[in-house]
Order: C-alpha cells, then sequence, then structure tokens
C-alpha cells in the first residue's frame, strides 16, 4: 500500500488567495491566487522540503497528493413580501 500525502487548502477571501491550511509535510506553506494554481506549486514545494531531509525516505519515490480544498460564500436573500 502506498501512502498519501494529504494537503489541506482553504480560500482567505479578504487576502484573495488559497492557502495551504495544512498538510502531512511539515512546513508545507505556499499560497496562490486560483486553485489552479496552488495545485501546480503543490508538488514542487513538496519536493522541495522531502529531498535530503529524513522525510524523504517516508515515502516512496513516486507519492500520490490529495488536496481536500474547502471555500464558502454567501448568499443574501430579500424579505418575502
Amino acid at each position: 500500500m502506498s501512502k498519501v500525502i494529504v494537503v489541506k487548502a482553504v480560500f482567505d477571501p479578504e487576502a484573495g488567495v488559497w492557502l495551504t491550511e495544512s498538510s502531512d509535510v511539515h512546513g508545507l506553506r505556499i499560497e496562490a491566487a486560483t486553485l489552479e494554481a496552488l495545485i501546480e506549486r503543490i508538488p514542487g514545494a513538496i519536493q522541495d522540503l522531502l529531498e535530503g531531509s529524513e522525510g524523504e525516505n517516508a515515502y516512496p519515490r513516486d507519492v500520490p497528493i490529495e488536496l481536500i480544498a474547502h471555500a464558502s460564500t454567501r448568499v443574501r436573500l430579500g424579505l418575502a413580501a
């Protein structure tokens, strides 16, 4: 059974960016303007953090990454007459 790296991302409406909220990889803290851009940055950031560290040995050579993203919004409804 292969290990999976789980990354949780959230949208910060005040800053207008997506950011990593938590991860199985210690120190993964990145942000991007879009969710797609964040997804593109995650593998390279994880590779940078794990290569040459003891954490690198904890994972197989090819590791799947599961991204869990959360965003919320609001709707303002008019009062019924």
